[in-house]
């Protein structure tokens, strides 16, 4: 459905991204950022699911600063590699390219944000920083506990797993503590990953009812 196009930053950095239209007038936009694993089969599939909904939904491959094109599927090996790209992040710069996607499809109407694990922390801080967005979604982002002092200027949702083995329920609590502001999900049993039916972690009960609040926030709010 979807199809790769070509970004460009404010300092003139191009990088790759994912484009899917939707087959109909759209209702908004969302910029959906990776996990670690780049602009993979998981992050093409959630931006073509977002185009059937109605969405100009556009994914930009943050990692092409570092390795461009890189991406990856979810096997110890696989996960083990992807982890160098966040070994010592640059933050700023993720923004940036973030920043470039949100500029790139503001003529199409509202836009939100949404982000997975490492996407995560960023959709939250893109929720804190940047300009342009009218609703921020994030799944387990293990960073945003580190943020949470910072107050997100737009309405922000976020999802994460019980059973999340490098996000402990005290980082959700401290996050609800200083975020009252924030609307947070927990979800029993749920692991980190538990969004992506690629990952051995994959719950789809889990999933499917992250999914139906994720679509319900964006509706309400990207108006």
């Amino acid at each position: 459905m979807g199809q790769t196009t070509t970004l460009t930053a404010s300092d003139g950095f191009k990088l790759g991204a994912y484009r899917a239209d939707p087959a109909s007038k759209p209702k908004g936009a969302i910029v959906v950022i990776q996990e670690i694993f780049g602009v993979n089969s998981h992050i093409r599939n959630i931006c073509d699911r977002l185009a059937k909904e109605g969405y100009v939904a556009l994914a930009p491959a943050i990692f092409d600063r570092i390795e461009p094109n890189f991406q990856s599927g979810y096997s110890p090996d696989e996960v083990a590699v992807a982890r160098k790209f966040v070994a010592n992040p640059d933050w700023p710069a993720m923004l940036r390219d973030t920043q470039a996607a949100i500029d790139a499809v503001k003529d199409v109407g509202p836009v939100g944000i949404i982000g997975f694990c490492l996407g995560g922390s960023i959709a939250y801080a893109a929720a804190t920083k940047l300009k342009g967005l009218a609703a921020a979604v994030g799944y387990y982002g293990g960073a945003i506990v580190r943020f949470a002092d910072d107050k997100p200027s737009v309405p922000t949702q976020l999802h994460f797993g019980e059973k999340d083995s490098g996000i402990p329920l005290t980082d959700v609590e401290a996050i609800k503590a200083k975020r009252p502001d924030v609307q947070i999900f927990v979800y029993p049993n749920a692991q980190h990953g538990f969004g992506c039916d690629e990952r051995a972690s994959y719950d789809r009960a889990s999933s499917d009812l992250a999914w139906q609040r994720s679509l319900g926030f964006f509706g309400t709010n990207l108006k």
